[in-house]
């Protein structure tokens, strides 16, 4: 039986996004899936308390979804939701893994060459969102969902669809990300699978290259946004995980 998936979203997102067919995807090769919405996120977003989220308070609610999970788990984390993954992989406590997969994830360097590259883009909407604390002024219109997360020719329908569901993102959070708790890689018993979006305007082909090197592995590069469950070639970024996925599966068996 193949091992279960346990899928964590990144900044402004929540479990919906793997919900749109990527989990279903999964299912259908077999194998079990579920997205979950760390806290503040998705179907748990209040809008009250979200700025006092940290970083370890997302990898605290992978850790406890993970010990309600029967069987082997592979982790699978998106942009912030890698970073977080990356944190609980470093964790000596945490439970054990069949393996992780960072898509489009944070480096272990942070998000600073994004953060400065948003300032100079948009530094009216960047200084307001700094001085209001409201990180979803980033995000939260068809024109910037579609600039950070997806093709340029994605379709107007699915960048409003976006739009409609991100939201802020704690502010906590994004200074954690960016210098205050960035992921401290260290050598794991488990098989890493880091994937980079060719065309993501967040984590450059370089970053994700770091990335990999910090984790002992090689990357995979997808030609797609830096929303890879929802962007155009999704089918793909979904195969290409439960390929690998399988194979873990099938080397377990073979031990």
């Amino acid at each position: 039986m193949a091992p279960g998936v346990l899928l964590v979203h990144g900044a402004w997102h929540g479990a919906w996004c793997w919900n749109d067919g990527f989990a279903q995807r999964l299912e259908d090769r077999g194998i079990p899936a579920k997205a979950i919405d760390l806290r503040g996120h998705g179907e748990q977003n209040d809008g009250r308390r979200l700025n006092r989220h940290r970083m370890r308070h997302y990898a605290d609610d992978v850790v406890t979804a993970l010990r309600e999970t029967d069987g082997p788990t592979v982790l699978v984390g998106h942009s912030m939701g890698g970073g977080v993954v990356q944190q609980v992989l470093a964790r000596r406590d945490r439970p054990a893994l069949g393996g992780a997969a960072l898509l489009a994830s944070m480096p272990p360097a942070g998000v600073w060459r994004i953060t400065l590259k948003i300032a100079r883009q948009h530094p009216l909407r960047f200084l307001a969102a700094n001085a209001t604390l409201d990180l979803g002024r980033l995000a939260t219109t068809p024109d910037r969902a579609r600039e950070l997360f997806l093709s340029a020719d994605a379709p107007d329908a699915l960048a409003e669809s976006t739009a409609s569901r991100v939201h802020s993102e704690s502010y906590l959070a994004f200074l954690d990300m960016l210098l205050l708790d960035r992921p401290r890689p260290r050598p794991i018993d488990e098989p890493v699978l880091i994937v980079g979006a060719e065309r993501d305007e967040i984590f450059t082909p370089k970053e994700v290259a770091a990335t990999a090197r910090a984790w002992g592995t090689e990357p995979v590069m997808v030609d797609t946004a830096h929303d890879v469950m929802l962007d155009a070639g999704w089918e793909r970024v979904a195969d290409l995980l439960a390929d690998w996925v399988l194979a873990l599966a099938s080397v377990d068996r073979e031990m």
